[in-house]
């Protein structure tokens, strides 16, 4: 049986509408899966333990979606499982005025993870390309320049010891509405709410078409991409926690063997 991360994993060119958002492939019941994802949870904290243990592999996840797709939730239901002492979140924005005065990869280079602890990218180097694309700042053989870069530098972080995971959330446009709705309807979420959001909406084809480039350009072996059905929230939280525990899984990070006197030690505490 395919795993979840075999299912939604990237192969070969990709046309979003041939992955249908709503879909829940390997999970069909969402109590079921809660109980499986509560197990893949408490799984991660204990691999993560070990990661940081081994202090020889780290762990970079990366994070791409429309708006409204779902990552800060992902974040606040799923990446809690792991350590903050081992763990960092880095929301790529806008650049600055510093950060636009280098290359599109600087300011990625230092937040890429140190050995034995994991990145989590909400949004990422993959915005250097999608909104070019997009807004066309740049032109066709300027993108696809940055394409060559991008898995260059994912290919290094995996020669390194980083295991790269990048997971796009995949939600419709009607949901999209919805959620977008959602927030002008609630007074504890009105501050998400932006009118760019719209403007940035209208682009919706423009968008689909330059995530299915990124996507099918950009998913290699050492840096896959998995496209993750979003629309059910309840599912988008499951197959991202699976997705995780299998790779820490297949990392196998181990604690490392001291080998101690252990007799004499105890027998110094005891006096």
């Amino acid at each position: 049986m395919k795993s979840i991360a075999q299912r939604l994993r990237v192969r070969g060119r990709v046309r979003l509408r041939d992955w249908d958002p709503r879909d829940t492939p390997g999970a069909s019941d969402p109590d079921r899966a809660a109980k499986r994802m509560r197990t893949n949870l408490e799984r991660i904290d204990d691999l993560q333990y070990r990661l940081h243990a081994e202090g020889r592999q780290s762990l970079l996840i990366v994070l791409q979606g429309m708006d409204t797709s779902g990552k800060d939730g992902l974040i606040r239901h799923v990446m809690t499982a792991f350590n903050p002492q081992g763990c960092n979140i880095w929301p790529f924005k806008v650049p600055t005025a510093e950060e636009a005065a280098h290359d599109f990869l600087w300011r990625i280079h230092h937040a890429a993870p140190p050995a034995g602890e994991v990145a989590i990218f909400n949004r990422s180097h993959y915005e250097d390309v999608l909104v070019p694309y997009v807004h066309r700042l740049l032109g066709s053989g300027e993108i696809e320049e940055r394409y060559r870069i991008i898995n260059r530098f994912e290919a290094q972080l995996a020669e390194r010891g980083t295991r790269v995971i990048k997971l796009f959330l995949h939600i419709s446009r009607k949901e999209q509405r919805e959620r977008l709705l959602a927030r002008l309807d609630h007074p504890l979420k009105r501050w998400k709410f932006s009118e760019h959001d719209l403007s940035e909406r209208a682009s919706w084809r423009r968008y689909e078409r330059a995530y299915e480039a990124a996507l099918t350009r950009c998913s290699t072996d050492h840096a896959p991409w998995h496209i993750v059905p979003a629309d059910h929230k309840w599912y988008r939280d499951f197959a991202v926690a699976a997705i995780v525990t299998d790779a820490l899984a297949e990392m196998d990070p181990r604690v490392p063997k001291m080998r101690l006197p252990l007799a004499r030690l105890k027998a110094r505490l005891l006096r």
